[in-house]
This record gives structure tokens, C-alpha cells and sequence, in this order.
């Protein structure tokens, strides 16, 4: 029998995300940073210039993440750079996987399936590029966001209608919240006064490392 999108969505119990091109729109913005004896330009003596990295996010996504885990879902996130603001934000959400510096994706999901005693088929993977078809190949809900490649597009069984870093993020939970039949329960529950865990997600302290 031919499983619908909305058939895998409902087996889901973790969702793991991308982070250029599905929480961002995929721009890496670069920026000289003052070091010990620079000259202004962010250039010290010697020659070498420090650079930090910058990244935009969707509050929607991150609204999308309380939704996810008043669901009774998990998150992660599996990326291939290496970025403090990366790990500022999944710090903000309290993402519970964070794998940065993967080149193969499927690692860190092994690695994951094993803490959590799940299959592959209660995975779901939203991706853009090449490099996620590892994992959406093999897991049981594969998304690709509105700006993904086309070969990427053409293995997914779901393609969100925002764009990475406008929501694409929160297309994919609302969708999955809504095949399992508790999406609306859950945004009651996001603003329910006497509910604990929605004031206690995305609080925007973005800087705060502790």
C-alpha cells in the first residue's frame, strides 16, 4: 500500500531540520570583528581578520517549535557549518538535538534513533540541498522547502509553501500537528495562560549563554 504525507506525518515523533536554506533563507552574511591590536578594519598585526557570522530566523518557526513540542514532539537541528548563532538559537528554542559540522547527515540520526529508541519511520527531515537526500531518502516523512533544489524537491513527500527563513520551518510541524489531528488543541494550548511549557519557549534571550 502507498503511504499519503499525511499517513507518514502521523507516525512522526521527532522532527530534524536543516539550518541554511530551511530555518534561513540560506544567506551567510560575514562580518570583520575587532580583535586584541586591531586597526579599526577588524585586521590585527598580523594580518588576520576575525570574522563572525550572521543568520536571520523566523520567529514563525520558532512559535512553530512550541507548537511541536506541545505536541509531544522533539527537535533537532544537523548542519553542516559550524555557527555560534546557530547554537544561540537552538539554545533559545531549547532544541534538544544539535549536531553541527556534519557532513553525513545520517550519523547524527543513527546516533539519535539509538538515545531514542525510534525508527526511521517516526523521523521526519526537512532539507533544501543535496546534501540532506541522505536522510530524506531513508526517513519517514521527507520535506523540502519552498526554495529547495529541484532534485531535492522530487524525493520529498511534502513541499512547504514558505520559503526557508519565511516559515518553512513552521509548514512542516503545522502540518504533521494537523495529520495526527492535534494541530488547533495545540495552538489552544500555546496560549493558555495556565500552560507552563509555551512562556517558557523562544524567550529571546539570543545572547545568553547559561
Amino acid at each position: 500500500m502507498t503511504l499519503t504525507a499525511q499517513d507518514r506525518a502521523r507516525r512522526i515523533k521527532i522532527i530534524l531540520f536543516d539550518v541554511d536554506g530551511v530555518w534561513t533563507d540560506g544567506t551567510i552574511w560575514l562580518f570583520p570583528f575587532p580583535v586584541s591590536g586591531a586597526d579599526g578594519t577588524g585586521t590585527d598585526k598580523t594580518g588576520t581578520t576575525k570574522m563572525i557570522e550572521v543568520k536571520g530566523y523566523s520567529a514563525h518557526d520558532g512559535a512553530g517549535v512550541t507548537l511541536a513540542r506541545l505536541g509531544g514532539m522533539k527537535l533537532g537541528i544537523i548542519t553542516k557549518r559550524i555557527s555560534e548563532t546557530v547554537a544561540l538559537r537552538a539554545r533559545d528554542l531549547k532544541i534538544e538535538f544539535v549536531y553541527q559540522g556534519e557532513a553525513f547527515k545520517m550519523r547524527p540520526v543513527r546516533e539519535i534513533m539509538e538515545k531514542e529508541g525510534v525508527t526511521l519511520e517516526e523521523i521526519a527531515y526537512v532539507g533544501d540541498d543535496v546534501i540532506d537526500l541522505a536522510v530524506m531518502r531513508k526517513c519517514g516523512f521527507a520535506v523540502a522547502v519552498a526554495n529547495a533544489r529541484a532534485q531535492v524537491k522530487a524525493e520529498a513527500h511534502y513541499v512547504t509553501p514558505h520559503k526557508g527563513g519565511e516559515g518553512a520551518g513552521r509548514d512542516a510541524i503545522e502540518f504533521i500537528l494537523e495529520a495526527k489531528g492535534i494541530l488547533e488543541q495545540c495552538i489552544e494550548k500555546s496560549i493558555d495562560e495556565s500552560n507552563p511549557v509555551s512562556p517558557s519557549m523562544d524567550i529571546g534571550k539570543g545572547g545568553d549563554l547559561k
